[in-house]
């Protein structure tokens, strides 16, 4: 499966391929995530831009990684997700930033295409897990995600600092 950027990869769908991310699709993935934002309502957050995209993806130190999915040359949708660590397993995990097809695609597996390459990527370097959220309103991606196998972690909530709040906690370790 060592596919460079920017080569197809083969799938079982018939017209699809999926293939890294090249620099030269920071503008594609852009799109894809404010369409993804928007499907979210989440649109008044997004902030990101080429040259952060560029910096994160293809970088001096690079922190993610994305999948463009095309259904018949066409961008049809994309998966961003890093390494983490569990500190239990002793092991690296996955974690799926962000999946989405855009919706005049959906229904022909490229979701499911995206998914399973993603946790057939983590199995391959030795990943223990794999983990990603959920909108808890989005009961189709819910129901996608249970018909997979996967398990909601119940017993868990998220936490997030962002902005302002971040860089007040972050202020406080100078004063402590």
């Amino acid at each position: 499966m060592a596919a460079g950027a920017g080569e197809p990869i083969a799938t079982p769908v018939e017209g699809l391929a999926l293939r890294f991310a090249a620099e030269a699709d920071s503008a594609t993935l852009l799109a894809l995530i404010r369409e993804l934002a928007h499907y979210e309502r989440l649109s008044h957050i997004v902030v990101a831009d080429e040259a952060g995209l560029r910096r994160a993806l293809f970088g001096e130190r690079r922190m993610t990684e994305a999948l463009i999915a095309e259904y018949q040359g066409e961008a049809a949708g994309f998966a961003l997700f890093f390494h983490n660590f569990s500190t239990f397993l002793g092991r690296p995990g996955m974690y799926l930033e962000d999946i989405f097809v855009r919706p005049a695609m959906r229904g022909r597996g490229i979701g499911r295409t995206l998914f399973t390459f993603v946790a057939r990527l983590a199995h391959e370097r030795g990943c223990g897990r794999m983990e990603w959220s959920v909108l808890d309103w989005n009961t189709p991606a819910i129901g996608f995600y249970r018909g997979l196998g996967a398990q909601a972690l119940e017993d868990w909530t998220t936490f997030r600092l962002t902005g302002d709040t971040l860089r007040e906690v972050a202020e406080r370790f100078e004063r402590t």
